[in-house]
């Protein structure tokens, strides 16, 4: 199976399923006004510009791996952790400062450029970045409303709904901690790859094979065989994830290159280069990590000092070697021939992908 197609082909189809699920909310909405028809407006905009789907695909294979057999009705269900996606990354652009986003600009600097265009008495600033709140919460109330309207029986419908609740605990939980490490301004590697298991692994990968399962019926012994496979193949999602956006094209990012480190986050490859490198080394990324203005010319010494001292080696090993104890974890199970087979390669697809 040719993994990184069908995940293609299962993003079509999802798509799809979010234009018409908007279309409706949009008319069911009516009666709370033009502003907050808006804000779904801004969720749909978002939503549909972009992403891979991989958190769909994940529940939907997650539920094949359950023994699932009701296709159009998990291919539905799906769509929730999409939504709970999108409310994620509304808020986490907001902490990032983030400008834009799949191309688009972001939720909170649609609403900062509206309020300096019609209400120019009150902050622009703390204007934008309350809307996209509220927008995020409205995502957040779509991706649970999608599990509970969803054809799946009322107790698999609650284990769900359950899970999707731990998801995003684990996630906030994950985020609490890379705002903590950004403000300390350093991080060990076991901090960094604690960040990338509950933000990443366990809301990326474990999550929505949970769910899909769940929605199956599918019992302890299958849910902790899909976590063996999940945490490690999320952290390596999330470390291949840093490394694109150090060295990615910035057309295929979406975003601005090096956002991390204009952010000053800490990630595995500026904690490596750190702890790798000599003094000059350390000195010159102590200078520029958290500076917003960094220039073409900063970001190609620091891209330099990355490889120079291993911190890229170390890391892309690392993430492979996550991939590898992914695969073995699936491999030794008893999930159908394509369950395995699309694991293995969208594990593979991860630790590869150029963008």
């Amino acid at each position: 199976m040719d993994a990184k197609k069908e995940l293609l082909e299962y993003k079509k189809t999802v798509d799809r399923q979010l234009a018409r699920y908007f279309s409706r909310k949009l008319r069911e909405m009516r009666e709370f006004g033009f502003s907050a028809r808006g804000a779904v407006k801004n969720i749909r905009d978002l939503t549909l510009a972009g992403g891979k789907r991989v958190r769909a695909a994940f529940m939907f294979y997650g539920y094949l791996a359950g023994g699932g057999r009701e296709i159009e009705k998990i291919v539905e269900a799906s769509m929730s952790i999409e939504l709970t996606h999108i409310f994620l990354l509304i808020h986490d652009d907001i902490i990032d400062r983030d400008d834009f986003r799949h191309n688009v600009e972001t939720v909170h600097k649609r609403y900062e450029k509206l309020a300096r265009r019609f209400y120019r008495k009150t902050d622009a600033k703390h204007f934008g970045d309350s809307m996209a709140i509220v927008a995020g919460d409205i995502a957040a109330a779509f991706g649970n409303d999608i599990i509970f309207n969803s054809r799946f029986a009322p107790e698999k419908k609650q284990k769900a709904l359950l899970r999707l609740q731990e998801i995003v605990v684990s996630t906030v939980s994950g985020e609490i901690l890379d705002v903590v490490l950004e403000a300390k301004g350093k991080a060990s590697e076991k901090e960094i790859l604690e960040v990338h298991r509950n933000k990443t692994a366990k809301y990326t990968v474990e999550g929505p094979l949970h769910l899909g399962a769940l929605l199956a019926g599918a019992d302890e012994k299958t849910l902790r065989v899909l976590s063996e496979y999940a945490i490690p193949v999320g952290i390596a999602f999330q470390i291949q994830d840093d490394i694109l956006g150090a060295f990615g094209n910035e057309k295929k990012l979406g975003k601005p290159v090096c956002s991390d480190l204009r952010e000053g986050k800490q990630t595995l490859l500026i904690a490596k280069a750190l702890e790798f490198g000599n003094r000059d080394d350390r000195e010159y990324v102590k200078k520029i990590l958290g500076n917003k203005d960094v220039s073409a010319g900063e970001i190609k010494r620091f891209r330099d000092i990355v490889r120079d001292t291993g911190s890229l080696a170390y890391s892309q090993n690392l993430a492979k070697k996550f991939v590898e104890d992914g695969k073995a974890a699936i491999a030794k199970s008893g999930f159908d021939g394509k369950v395995k087979d699309f694991l293995a390669g969208i594990a593979d697809y991860i630790v590869n992908r150029d963008i």
